[in-house]
């Protein structure tokens, strides 16, 4: 007898997943793929156009559009892109053109060129915000303070910088903000000048935008080249700048730079009168001395380095630290340890070894600006006002740290004078104010909340105080045979390889001292031609330079 086994049957139920903003965008660019847009694909991906539409406060069509930039950019997206995505004629994909100009107007696309709109791509912003299935939320435009007015105003003259708005919109776009927020000090201070011409009213406000948001106030022509719509007008205004009968000049808004009581007329700043009119609430001293310059990263021009092999491993690790995302986790791990989140950086050794270079190569590679410190100017600047001085540069750092979307480097160069082995006893009222400026930077590195950077040249007068507070501290040593014969080749490339040889092994210079030598050499080649025999030249210049060669020496380095 054969026993007859029952087999239940179970249904099996499919669990939907919760719908999610990157869901439905990876949902909507499969289903939209040479699609046309027809109404059989419109209708299979309903529920996720109804559902991004709703939370970014878009039309369906804009949110397809949406996505398929998402999948093709975020960066540089073009109608091409689009076209090929649905498979239409660009004919057809140039119909959607208001549709993308309704996401550049809710900023969930930026054109990339603002004078043809011919290509576009996703702010970071946005992308930032959708990772954490959040929507980016255009601003809060009304009832604003004059700080929170000027992070805007920062933004939108990036946006200007990188050709993504044009003079004429832009302007617009600060025309309502002002007229949103007219409780606004800064606004009525502007309304309170009276009419200006477009340009005048942006150069003017740009003016303002630089000195608050990068602590500039030393601006050159090629700063303020994007707030014309003409290449003229530019040079219009160039001219009228450089004879003082610029409209906002005469009304002595802004000036010349002046050095030494005579004025340059290539650098232009706002009056006194203007910084503590229209800047009063932004708490800007109009008395200031400036003690520090701000190196945009992208500004700063690539180098060769040559180190030994323990420096090169040091810098290598460094350089590792400094990348965004590692220095992210870092900085996050050390917060909820407890630990100091500020990073201290000590380079010592001889002059002319590549302790700046090695900065700012380090700034150039890791996408970090450079708040440079004026060390001399600083100590001429000691006694009086020094406390405050010393303050508001760290105040300043610390502004750019919370403007910037990466950390800049906070950079004292050559800094022995102010890291130096403190006085006991003082009684001398400039060996108490040294003492005072020393204690001030002492505690603000125990704050630190960055990156910051010290170099010098005597590392045997650090202060133990400061020793402890740096946490990396890297000696750059003296270059060997092989590095110095590496740097003569990439300053000299047509030196023959015999006389390359002769004088790495002959001459134990720093790269420092190399590229003075090379740099020699240049000119002569300049003013004299090309001899063909190099050696007794360089040979003359390598001996003019021991001259002032220093007793002690010390690293590897650089070249172009």
């Amino acid at each position: 007898m054969t026993k007859k086994i029952e087999t239940k049957v179970v249904k099996r139920t499919k669990v939907k997943k919760e719908m999610t903003l990157l869901r439905a965008i990876e949902r909507v660019v499969e289903v939209s793929r040479e699609s046309k847009l027809k109404a059989e694909a419109m209708a299979e991906m309903a529920e996720e156009t109804r559902y991004l539409a709703k939370r970014y406060g878009i039309t369906e069509h804009q949110a397809i559009l949406f996505c398929i930039c998402m999948e093709k950019g975020p960066r540089r997206v073009d109608y091409d892109d689009l076209a090929r995505h649905l498979d239409v004629n660009n004919i057809r994909i140039l119909s959607y053109a208001e549709d993308i100009d309704a996401l550049v107007r809710r900023r969930l696309l930026r054109y990339r060129d603002a004078k043809d709109e011919d290509e576009f791509d996703i702010p970071q912003p946005v992308i930032k915000a959708l990772k954490h299935n959040e929507v980016y939320e255009l601003p809060q435009r009304t009832g604003l303070d004059c700080a929170t007015m000027f992070e805007i105003l920062n933004q939108w003259f990036e946006d200007l910088d990188d050709d993504a708005i044009t003079p004429v919109d832009l302007m617009s776009e600060i025309d309502v903000l002002f007229k949103d927020n007219p409780q606004v000090e800064f606004v009525k201070q502007i309304k309170e000048i009276g009419r200006m011409r477009l340009e005048d009213k942006l150069l003017l406000l740009l003016f303002c935008h630089l000195l608050v948001n990068r602590d500039d106030d030393d601006i050159r022509f090629g700063q303020m080249e994007d707030c014309f719509t003409t290449s003229a007008d530019f040079m219009h205004t160039k001219g009228l700048l450089r004879t003082g009968e610029h409209p906002l000049m005469s009304r002595k808004l802004i000036e010349h730079r002046c050095d030494d009581g005579i004025a340059d007329t290539s650098r232009y700043k706002l009056t006194e009168a203007t910084k503590r009119t229209l800047l009063a609430e932004m708490k800007i001293n109009a008395v200031e001395e400036k003690l520090s310059d701000v190196i945009k990263a992208k500004d700063l021009k690539a180098k060769e380095m040559f180190y030994v092999e323990e420096n090169r491993r040091q810098v290598s690790e460094l350089q590792s630290f400094f990348e965004p995302e590692n220095y992210q986790k870092i900085h996050e791990r050390m917060q909820q340890t407890g630990f100091r989140t500020g990073f201290a950086c000590l380079f010592y050794g001889g002059p002319g070894t590549g302790k700046t270079e090695t900065v700012y190569q380090l700034a150039r590679t890791t996408g970090r600006d450079v708040m440079v410190v004026d060390v001399p100017q600083i100590k001429s600047k000691w006694v009086g006002d020094s406390e405050k001085n010393i303050k508001a540069l760290f105040d300043r750092y610390r502004e750019l740290v919370k403007r910037a979307k990466v950390a800049p480097i906070l950079l004292f160069n050559e800094a022995d004078a102010i890291i130096g082995i403190r006085q006991q006893g003082a009684q001398r009222a400039v060996e108490k104010m040294e003492n005072s400026i020393q204690n001030i930077i002492l505690q603000e590195m125990e704050s630190l909340d960055g990156i910051m950077i010290a170099t010098t040249n005597l590392q045997q007068n650090l202060d133990k105080a400061f020793e402890r507070r740096f946490l990396y501290k890297i000696k750059f040593e003296k270059p060997t045979v092989e590095a110095r014969a590496n740097i003569w080749r990439t300053m000299i490339p047509d030196l023959k390889d015999m006389d390359v040889q002769t004088l790495a092994a002959k001459y134990e210079f720093s790269g420092g001292q190399i590229e003075n030598i090379a740099r020699h050499y240049a000119i002569d080649n300049i003013l004299h031609g090309n001899t063909g025999d190099a050696l007794p030249m360089l040979i003359s210049h390598c001996d003019n330079e021991k001259i002032g060669e220093p007793k002690t020496s010390c690293i590897g380095f650089v070249s172009s």
